[in-house]
């Protein structure tokens, strides 16, 4: 298996699992991977960052609806 297929793999299980932190920690780890051509590892990191948005934008609608389901009628109390 290449560097960058190892690499593919992380970034493909970090997106799965979901957590903003790890992926945030694999986007500065992949920063200083002196084994990806500039092109590769701008790809792996693009990838990273757009899951971090969709994840966030979708956090964000959740707390929204949220928000909204408990101050339907009234306040929250």
């Amino acid at each position: 298996m290449s560097h960058l297929d190892e690499v593919s793999t992380r970034v493909d299980a970090a997106i799965n699992d979901g957590s903003i932190i790890g992926m945030n920690e694999l986007l500065v780890t992949l920063s200083d991977d002196a084994e990806l051509s500039r092109e590769d590892r701008f790809t792996q990191q693009q990838r990273l960052r757009t899951a971090i948005a969709h994840k966030g934008r979708h956090h964000k609608e959740e707390e929204e609806e949220r928000h909204e389901n408990l101050t339907k009628g009234g306040s929250i109390i």
